[in-house]
This record gives structure tokens, sequence and C-alpha cells, in this order.
């Protein structure tokens, strides 16, 4: 299956393993509660989603690469205890608390979450001597003589055989424990992904030329060659800040992450061109509407690829349009929550006391670890708000009905920010519709907007709430599946072509 669909599977595994029944015990006993093993290649977003399962359950994570770690801190130190058996006193060896499960105890006392996952990256490579506590751990829970806390799911994850020379096969006592999931690589569920995430659109373009350039590990005379889902994501943030340095991503910089040399070499060619095409068609000209016959004319000339990459560009610079829209609009509604607490409470409280309640609640969604970064973004901008509201109404004004009206216009104020920039982001689109009419009609190019609009989360929360004309009469007036299919046809075609010219 997909990572999307494994992180489905996991999520309604812990919501099955922490239901309670009326006495407040668990339906199913912990003893019956199997470990997750999650298996498939590397960098595919694994450890990843366990991150994000943890904050969507609103539990605790505890996560280990545990080739990282011994036997010692895996099971704890040996120390001798005196003990009686019998009537006679006899020294015993015994164990000091595992490393492991003390950091469980550590994050309950840190995050005050009583139930959490215990992640355990890589388990199939651990060392010989510590292979047997592996086994141990995945039958019984344990490490050494100490119990994983009561609420604590297991979730083990590991690499195939092929992808690692140092993995060890479990034999079937133990699989036979073991709530085991195949997961595989999924170009059409990472796009969705990489869309929320804001990964660069030269990357999200050329991977959707190239979809057998996504992941791909080959072995050579020189080795592994190999590229990944992460190591795409990794790339794409560093093409971003070296964007704002501007400084420039070469095949020796791609290489760094791409570990595969005929696709960093391809992708390099790629991004160049992408770079070249945005300052040859004026690409921030047209989405201010501004376009003449000469770059009509070079568009209709251009190779096919070329009107692809084209019509990424546009993607591309929607999509931080959209997200940023997003973004505002959560903020609004945020502030907004607040500040309907504030008028609620306006005899017994102050804006002042909202902002600081602002502030604990982000304190303790940090302390439990509660927030993505997105979240948190967010949050702080609400704090911000308020501690400028705060300022503004201090004096005379501090509390009562002229405080809240005064508070009610500075919102106001943020509200018409946010109403502006959905004005200009419904502009910007309409004209990057017109000027496809212009230089393509209904078309093939016209079909790969509207797929990709279709793709992006963030794109289709905007259509949803702000609607576009254009994009509900194509959307509708295109035959779809055919021509998303005669598109598909025609980039396979481009992409043999590329392909033959890199042998």
């Amino acid at each position: 299956m997909d990572i999307k669909r494994a992180k489905q599977e996991i999520k309604d595994s812990i919501e099955a393993y922490l239901a309670k029944d009326e006495f407040g015990e668990y339906r199913i006993p912990a003893i019956r509660q199997r470990p997750i093993l999650l298996m498939g290649p590397p960098g595919i977003g694994k450890t990843q989603i366990m991150d994000q399962i943890a904050r969507e359950c609103r539990i605790g994570l505890v996560a280990y690469t545990i080739t990282h770690h011994t036997r010692q801190s895996a099971v704890g130190l040996p120390f001798i205890k005196e003990k009686n058996y019998g009537g006679r006193t006899v020294s015993v060896t015994e164990y000091t608390m595992s490393e492991i499960i003390a950091s469980v105890y550590d994050k309950i006392e840190q995050t005050g979450l009583q139930e959490g996952i215990l992640f355990i990256d890589e388990i199939n490579c651990v060392s010989e001597t510590l292979a047997p506590t592996m086994l141990q751990f995945l039958q019984g829970k344990t490490f050494g003589n100490q119990q994983v806390p009561e609420g604590w799911i297991i979730v083990a994850a590991g690499n195939p055989p092929e992808y690692n020379k140092s993995v060890r096969d479990f034999d079937v006592v133990t699989l036979d424990r073991l709530k085991k999931i195949d997961v595989e690589e999924n170009f059409g569920v990472w796009k969705e992904y990489a869309y929320r995430q804001g990964v660069h659109p030269a990357v999200i373009s050329y991977l959707e030329l190239r979809k057998n350039h996504f992941y791909k590990v080959e072995t050579n005379v020189d080795g592994k060659c190999f590229a990944t889902a992460r190591g795409w994501e990794d790339l794409s943030q560093f093409i971003q800040v070296y964007e704002i340095l501007g400084k420039k991503v070469d095949r020796e910089v791609v290489s760094q992450y791409i570990q595969h040399q005929k696709i960093a070499r391809d992708f390099a060619n790629y991004l160049e061109l992408y770079y070249k095409y945005k300052a040859d068609y004026g690409v921030e000209e047209i989405l201010k509407g501004s376009w003449n016959r000469a770059v009509l004319q070079k568009v209709k000339t251009a190779a096919f690829d070329e009107h692809l990459k084209l019509v990424s560009l546009f993607n591309g610079k929607l999509s931080e349009w959209f997200t940023e829209c997003y973004l505002a609009d959560s903020y609004v509604s945020g502030l907004y929550e607040y500040l309907l607490h504030y008028r609620e409470h306006l005899t017994t409280e102050t804006v002042e006391d909202i902002w600081h309640q602002a502030e604990k609640k982000l304190e303790t969604l940090e302390q439990k670890e509660l927030l993505d970064r997105q979240e948190e973004v967010i949050l702080r901008r609400v704090i911000a708000a308020l501690e400028k509201f705060t300022v503004s109404v201090k004096g005379d004004l501090a509390t009562g009905n002229a405080a809240f009206e005064k508070v009610k216009s500075l919102f106001q104020k943020e509200v018409d920010k946010r109403e502006a920039l959905i004005t200009q982001t419904s502009e910007i689109l309409t004209h990057v519709f017109e000027f496809m009419e212009d230089a393509f009609g209904e078309s093939q190019e016209m079909v790969a907007l509207i797929t990709e609009l279709n793709a992006n989360y963030y794109s289709v929360w905007f259509i949803k709430e702000n609607g576009c004309d254009y994009y509900y009469r194509y959307n509708k007036g295109l035959l779809f599946q055919e021509r998303h299919q005669a598109i598909g046809h025609e980039m396979e075609e481009v992409e043999n072509l590329l392909n033959t010219g890199l042998k």
C-alpha cells in the first residue's frame, strides 16, 4: 500500500488499541495489542508520518533509531542486588531502567500525555548482540526486565533486504506477534503531500513529467545510486533558500541530494530551463495581466514540453498565493475566535487577558508537542495581533465597550488585508486563465493547468471558498478524462524522447 493508506491504517489501529470500555479498561488488552511493523523502502516517509500521527491522535511520541544504540542503552546496565531466598542471602544481577523506557516516562512527565507511540526505526538492522533484545521487545513489549508503560503503542519500521545489507529476517514466531504493514512509494500520493508542504514547483513539475525518476534505487560499478522522496523534499527546501540568497543550484548541488548521476544531471538541466522560461516569457508580468503578441507568438511556436514548463511556472506562483490566502484566512479566523471570547467577557477580562490566554495555549501545545509548523505560525500571528491590540488600548481604553470598539476597528483592518489579498489572488488566477486562452485555447495545456489545480489542496480550498468562473467552465466543459489520458500519452512521448537523450 502507499504511505497515505499506511498512515490511516496506523491511526485506525491506535484508535482501536486505545479504545476503553465503560470500566476504563482497554477493549483490546495490552497483551493483544500487536506491535505495528512498517516495512518499506528508505526515504518514502515512514518516519515522518509518525510525528503527524501522534499530533493528529493527540498522543505522545518517543522515537529511536535502534541502530544508534548498544545493548546496554537498550536493556540497561547490570548491578548486583542482595536478595533472600529460602532464608539464604544471595547476590542477584539486576538491570537499571532501559534508556528507551526511561524516555517514555520522561515524555509522560514532560507533556502530561499518558498515552503515546514508542517508535523504533531500522528495527531489522540491529547488531548481533542487540538482536535477541529486539525480538524480546517485539514479542513481550519489554526491554530487559522493564515493561513498556500501558497505553503506549509500539510501532517499528524497517527496510527490505534489497535496500540494506545489514537487514535481519524475523522468524515466524516473531512475525506472528506483529501487525505487519508493507508500504511502497507512490508519486500521486507524494504529490498531494508536496503541495501541502510547499515543495518547489520545479520539483513537482519535473517529477510529473518523469514519474520514473521519483524513486529509483540501482546498483552500478560505482555502487548504489538512488533518488528518493526524502531527497527530493530536502533538495526543494535547499533550492528555496538558495533562491532567497541569490545563489545558483547546479548539477553539483543537485547530486548532493539526488545521488543518481543521470537523474541529477537531467533535473539540473530542467531547473536551468525553468528559470530561463520564467524570464523569457515574463511570467511576473503575465500574472499582472500584461502580455503582448510577441510573447503569444513565442509561446505558440514552442515545443509541447516547453508549454508544460510554462504551465508549471503558473501553478507554482499560484500555489504561493493560494497558500498565503489560506494562512491569512486561518489567522483571521483564529483571531476572530479570541475576540468573540473577549466580547462575551468584557466585564471581567481585558484584551491583555485574552493575549496572555493565547500565549498560554501556545506554551501548552508546544509542551505537549501537538503543533505542526503551520499551526504554530498561525497561532504566533494571532498572538502578535493581540499584543498589538493590547498596546493600542492601554490607559483609559483598557476595559469596557470603548476598548472593545477600538479592538474591533483594529480587527477590521486585518479582515480588510485578508480581503485585499484574496481579491489580488483572484485577479492573478483570472489573468492566468486569460493568457492560457489566448495562447492555447481549449487544449491539453489547459487540461494540465486544471489537473494541477485539482491536485493542490490550497487551490481547491481557494476556488471552493472564492469561486472562479474560468475554472468552473473548463473543469466542466472539457472532456476531462479523455483529455487527461491524451496529455498522459503526450507526456510519455516527451519522457521517452528525453530518456533517449540521457542514454
